[in-house]
């Protein structure tokens, strides 16, 4: 991840992730209805904050044009995975994504910039009965309003193993 990511919330992506995750309710795509609400604006929905990376030009899992893709999925365009995304995770058996936990501070609004910044969180050991060694390791990514306020805290915990899991 670059060391800072600036985006817009736009009413247009905040639709449109609704649809892709199935949520048809209108605080999503009728501002009129929204501006009545709670809130009093279109809000975006819950694990929004992830879209940061679509601004981020070096998030490894962002198609660049012109460069071999590795995707979602083992070797999707047939470019090998450097050994950086094999620790994160990325194919060599031996890594996942554990786990995903958000902190609301406040909604966050159509029309706002927000800023990403990530930090490492803790990092421990657990032995595991198959894989060896399992390394937890957090990554922590807090998005800023132009105010500087802190909106939302989000924390990624991935494991790496110290071997393949024995079959």
């Amino acid at each position: 991840m670059a060391d800072e990511v600036t985006f817009p919330v736009e009413a247009g992506h905040i639709m449109l992730f609704a649809r892709a995750i199935g949520d048809e309710n209108p605080i999503y795509k009728d501002a009129e209805y929204a501006k009545a609400s709670e809130v009093g604006g279109i809000p975006a929905p819950p694990t929004f904050e992830r879209v940061w990376a679509h601004w981020d030009p070096d998030y490894s899992l962002r198609p660049k044009p012109g460069e071999p893709w590795f995707g979602s999925a083992a070797e999707a365009t047939a470019r090998p995975q450097s050994a950086d995304e094999e620790d994160d995770g990325g194919g060599s058996g031996r890594g996942l994504h554990a786990e995903q936990r958000y902190v609301y501070h406040r909604p966050v609004l159509a029309g706002e910039t927000l800023t990403a910044r990530m930090r490492p969180g803790k990092t421990w050991t657990k032995e595991g009965r198959r894989a060896g060694t399992m390394t937890f390791s957090e990554g922590i990514i807090e998005l800023f309003d132009e105010a500087g306020e802190i909106v939302i805290t989000a924390t990624t915990v991935g494991v790496t193993t110290s071997r393949a899991v024995d079959q």
